[in-house]
């Protein structure tokens, strides 16, 4: 993959922005089944309509070979990929580009990075895959960024290689620029995968899965890349942090938990051992149709309940189901999978539809089962879309939701999430203000809205819902609707016992509402932290924790 061939504004490949025919069906189906005025077609930018501030740093000799001030170079690291960032780049604007781009291929011309940015107080911003959508990549020169003397985006993914493997104890000690695939392709060779399937995978780096505690595809068990973390390496400014590789330890506060969703505040995440494992080849699944949300909801929670452990756990509320053609007939879609790596999980993918047949649903299809003795139907998980049945579905169009976002920002729609995970005793209330609250404030800014739920992952104590909602925008004061709207969802998270984010990170955006969330004594610690690791404060100055 080239950066040549990825969309410089957008999401993903450049050459899979819809056409106009695909534009003008997308277009359609938001008219016609979810009642917004016809909508713009407005046509994407060319690097050529864009441009920049001049930069401000000169790089010193020493840095000339892994430091750029290329004009394109710094448009493709201005921006994550949330809306806000989508629309500036749709309408060309990359007036916070970085003054200069990082591309180190090891750790000593990081430390050779660190120590000049340290003593020009050059602001450091970590890229990872450059796919956060809460403004964690993206350093304001007028905002947080004020006060430096330039801002560098720092890109790790020339450091992208699987360094060793211990197969006895299925580790693997993988550098941190290293992307989904690119670890998946060099674990095949031993049996062995990295089972993290962020809805980012193809793009995000291991590096930017750690710093955010990003959560996976998978519903319960391993859902975070925490549950895979066995060691971590960071460079700070002061310094080199490293944990002891250990399978656990008691031995007080965990040194990796400081460096899970530091989100580049602390320091550089380098490379880490991480628990991998073969791919299971005990698969079953099947879907689950409800009349009544509520009743799929209680499904939901007795599955977890029991202990069961699904590997996919996804409850589609209808209208989910409908914007991702899963079911078109206004049912709620519960997907359930299992696996192992051991035995068949048939009884349990039974005993899982007993409990939501009790509950009023229906089984929507044959269940499905895989074994040693049937053919795999692929070696990872994202390329196992093709199945002809509902989960298939949802899995492709899980994957291929963000191009989607594309389309419909140059259609003049805004198109957002936000996420967040709530005990199960919260849920309903806290469900109710979100739908009424948000649909309130999307019909004042918008004149309408759409608003669906679906879980991403679920525990025994509580869900993880997840919100997709779509309205017209008025072009040219998107980013003030966005504002009042996101306002609004974050408020009531806030006040009805949700967290900020489950697995989005904080960044920017949500370090509002983290402050809110989190123990004043809490963040003191972490502020001194910071100042032990970073003490000219260089290091992604706003990202999770407010400039000191």
């Amino acid at each position: 993959m080239s950066d040549s061939d990825l969309s410089f504004w957008g999401w993903g490949y450049a050459e899979k922005f819809p056409d106009e025919a695909e534009r003008d069906e997308l277009a359609t189906r938001m008219e016609t089944m979810l009642g917004f005025p016809e909508r713009p077609r407005l046509e994407p930018p060319t690097l050529s309509d864009v441009s920049i501030p001049e930069s401000s740093v000169s790089v010193p000799d020493h840095l000339s070979g892994v430091c750029s001030a290329e004009t394109e170079d710094r448009i493709r690291h201005t921006y994550g990929s949330g809306y806000r960032d989508l629309v500036r780049g749709f309408h060309g604007d990359f007036s916070s580009a970085p003054d200069v781009v990082a591309e180190p291929t090891g750790d000593d011309e990081i430390r050779e990075i660190l120590d000049w940015a340290t003593d020009e107080r050059i602001a450091v911003v970590p890229y990872g895959g450059g796919t956060s959508v809460v403004a964690g990549v993206e350093c304001d020169p007028d905002g947080d960024g004020a006060g430096y003397t330039g801002v560098l985006s720092l890109d790790l993914r020339e450091m992208d290689r699987v360094l060793e493997v211990d197969e006895h104890s299925r580790t693997a000690k993988i550098q941190a620029g290293a992307t989904g695939p690119q670890i998946n392709d060099q674990l095949r060779e031993h049996g062995l995968q990295l089972r993290h399937y962020p809805q980012s995978y193809e793009f995000s780096t291991l590096g930017g899965w750690i710093a955010t505690r990003a959560g996976g595809h998978f519903a319960t068990v391993y859902t975070h890349i925490d549950d895979f973390v066995e060691n971590v390496r960071m460079l700070t400014p002061s310094g080199e942090f490293e944990s002891r590789r250990l399978p656990a330890s008691g031995a007080g506060p965990d040194p990796n938990r400081l460096v899970l969703g530091s989100e580049g505040a602390l320091g550089v995440i380098t490379e880490g051992w991480l628990r991998v494992q073969p791919r299971p080849p005990y698969r079953a699944r099947a879907s689950v149709r409800f009349s009544d949300f509520d009743a799929a909801v209680d499904a939901t929670r007795e599955i977890v309940q029991a202990r069961l452990y699904p590997a996919n756990c996804r409850l589609l509320d209808s209208r989910e189901a409908m914007m991702n053609e899963v079911a078109m007939d206004g049912s709620h879609v519960l997907v359930l999978g299992f696996e192992s790596t051991d035995h068949p999980v048939d009884d349990d993918l039974a005993r899982a539809l007993e409990i939501a047949e009790d509950h009023g649903g229906t089984v929507s299809s044959d269940p499905s089962y895989e074994g040693p003795h049937r053919e795999a139907a692929g070696d990872e998980d994202p390329d196992d879309a093709d199945r002809d049945d509902e989960e298939g579905d949802w899995r492709s169009a899980f994957f291929e939701a963000p191009y989607k976002f594309n389309a419909l920002v140059s259609l003049g729609v805004l198109v957002e999430t936000f996420e967040t995970a709530v005990t199960w005793d919260q849920f309903d209330r806290l469900h109710r203000e979100i739908t009424e609250q948000v649909t309130a404030t999307m019909e004042e800014e918008c004149g309408a809205g759409f608003l669906s739920c679906r879980f991403t992952h679920v525990y025994p104590d509580g869900p993880a819902p997840y919100y997709t909602l779509l309205a017209p925008a008025d072009v040219g004061r998107e980013l003030e609707q966005w504002r009042e709207i996101k306002g609004t969802a974050s408020d009531v998270i806030e006040e009805y016992g949700g967290t900020i984010t489950h697995h989005h990170a904080v960044g920017r955006t949500h370090r509002e509402w983290y402050e809110k969330e989190s123990p004043d004594e809490f963040r003191d610690a972490l502020h001194a932290a910071k100042d032990r690791l970073d003490p000219a404060g260089i290091m992604n100055p706003g990202a999770l924790l407010e400039k000191r």
